[in-house]
């Protein structure tokens, strides 16, 4: 059967009090005991000392007086709370007994006699007439200083224990009395125990406690739980890395927020206490994040906070991703239109009965639009990649840029060490800076000429605009999150996102001018599973045009 966590902390709790209290109770008894021993022992020791110094009763043993040494024994009796008197001549031959008279006359019991003959007091535990009894025996003087008698005042260790009893007795009930108190404490400061950790086993808490590591450790945010006074009581490793805290978690608990984060609205105690807030963009050390802080309340009062945040660059990143793909979208949109308002023309002229002028619309709108569409659809087997060059092609169109595709250009499979999602992004951010540089560059604008070829060994995909060219002052930058020569738009991240996917698939990127004007950028990538994991991303140091 298994017994709650409750119980056993309740019967854990009695038996170790009851130990305690029992162990306590025999040493008090053995202590009671002792005390009880010596002070009858000087008890009885003085009372015989003082009996043998009485006149009377030294005359009496010297004149061998039996009736009076009895007569007035007795009223020396009378006043002592002793087990038992008893007198003897230096002989050791009874001449009083207070309690057995039929014994006067006979030899002293307990062998223990020669010490107090030769004139010393003595105190022993010994066996007599009565039993065991702890005595205390005095020599008896005369005038001459000789030996002429003993006095032996005694108590009987039966009498003793009884008397320790009694005490202890007193004192058992003190404790039986504790030990209800503590059976009632017992179980009242269990059920409270019980209460706190919501009915759970000391196992369960384990593992709770192992489950809500693990969680915090797989957790991509970072996270930090702060209590009441802003002191942080736990912290996960992604928060550590981002922070880029050299401290080990055990250092960094017990710390406040502002000696591990430098002082910021978001953590003053102020705003803190105000109300939550979600994906607020903050600078935590030098890095830019979107942070979120929820309080902690249990019961009506405040436990802390938590604090979750995320670098800002990965939200941009997935951002730029997702309006590449709504470009795409809208690409695909525009060719969409383009043909709605050919084909309108073309009804039109068919319901107007102008074959010629129909059939000559349908040559002049469709002969380059077909051959367009005839070669990229034979030369790339991808949908999405056919789409995206589609699209880019009538974008540039509207925008004055013819689109140029080289006669080598061929992808007829996938590229094992490039995803298409990639593919797309790589390919989508070279033609959109390059018909961006041309645009900007002085009319009339020059075609940007594309390349994309697969072949056994590798992926070569190069794209050469005749724009503006490369500011020399960020050329060697220019794959870092942020630098862009753009006036508007994703602000650095295109390239950067293109570094990102060549170096991942253990590829390069070659930048080079393209004189007189523009620039040509190469990109290599191994038609191989196992590329190599840290490509090089170098620029030729030739002439920009900026």
């Amino acid at each position: 059967m298994k017994v709650s966590f409750q119980i056993k902390l309740f019967i854990y709790l009695i038996l170790f009090f009851s130990i305690i209290l029992t162990l306590l109770g025999i040493f008090h008894y053995q202590d009671v005991g002792r005390q009880l021993y010596q002070e009858m022992s000087s008890r009885a020791k003085i009372q015989a000392e003082e009996i043998a110094i009485i006149p009377m009763l030294r005359k009496a043993i010297s004149e061998k007086d039996i009736p009076a040494l009895t007569q007035f024994m007795k009223k020396v009796v009378s006043h002592s709370d002793a087990s038992f008197i008893v007198i003897g001549d230096n002989k050791g031959i009874h001449l009083f007994h207070s309690v057995r008279a039929d014994v006067v006359g006979k030899p002293l019991e307990g062998g223990d006699n020669e010490d107090v003959l030769q004139g010393r007091s003595t105190i022993t535990i010994r066996e007599g007439g009565l039993g065991i009894s702890l005595r205390s025996k005095a020599p008896i003087f005369d005038d001459g200083g000789q030996v002429i008698g003993i006095v032996s005042v005694g108590y009987l260790t039966r009498h003793l224990d009884v008397i320790t009893l009694d005490k202890v007795l007193n004192i058992s009930i003190v404790i039986i009395l504790l030990l209800a108190a503590l059976f009632i404490f017992s179980w009242f400061f269990t059920r409270s125990i019980k209460k706190q950790i919501f009915s759970l086993e000391p196992r369960e808490i384990g593992l709770l406690v192992r489950q809500q590591k693990a969680m915090m450790e797989s957790i991509y945010e970072g996270v930090i739980a702060l209590d009441s006074e802003r002191r942080i009581e736990v912290i996960n490793q992604a928060a550590r890395h981002l922070l880029d805290l050299s401290q080990s978690t055990e250092a960094l608990c017990g710390q406040t927020i502002g000696e591990v984060i430098a002082p910021v609205t978001f953590f003053t105690r102020k705003v803190m206490l105000k109300n939550d807030t979600h994906d607020e963009i903050c600078h935590f050390n030098q890095l830019t994040v979107i942070a979120s802080r929820v309080r902690i309340m249990l019961e009506d009062k405040l436990q802390g906070w938590v604090i979750t945040f995320r670098d800002r660059n990965e939200i941009d990143t997935l951002s730029v991703q997702l309006s590449q793909v709504k470009r795409y979208v809208d690409n695909l949109r525009i060719m969409r239109h383009e043909s709605l308002n050919r084909m309108t023309t073309l009804s039109g002229l068919l319901h107007m009965e102008r074959y010629d002028e129909a059939l000559h619309y349908i040559q002049s709108q469709s002969e380059h639009a077909q051959a367009l569409l005839d070669f990229v659809s034979a030369r790339f087997s991808s949908p999405t990649l056919c789409g995206l060059l589609l699209g880019k092609a009538a974008h540039a169109q509207e925008k004055g840029i013819a689109l140029i595709f080289d006669p080598l250009c061929s992808m007829e499979k996938a590229c094992h060490s490039l995803g298409e999602a990639e593919l797309i992004s790589i390919i989508g951010n070279l033609l959109d800076n390059a018909i961006e540089a041309t645009q900007r560059a002085i009319p009339p604008h020059a075609p940007v000429e594309v390349l994309i070829l697969l072949n056994r060994r590798e992926l070569i995909i190069e794209v050469m605009d005749h724009g503006i060219g490369i500011d020399p002052a960020i050329r060697e930058r220019i794959f870092e999150r942020g630098i862009t020569t753009k006036r508007s738009g994703d602000h650095g991240i295109g390239l950067y996102l293109i570094a990102s996917y060549v170096t991942h698939a253990g590829g390069s990127i070659d930048i080079s001018a393209n004189l007189p004007c523009g620039t040509t950028f190469s990109v290599f990538i191994p038609e191989t599973s196992n590329a190599a994991p840290h490509p090089v991303l170098f620029m030729e140091d030739q002439n920009y045009v900026s």
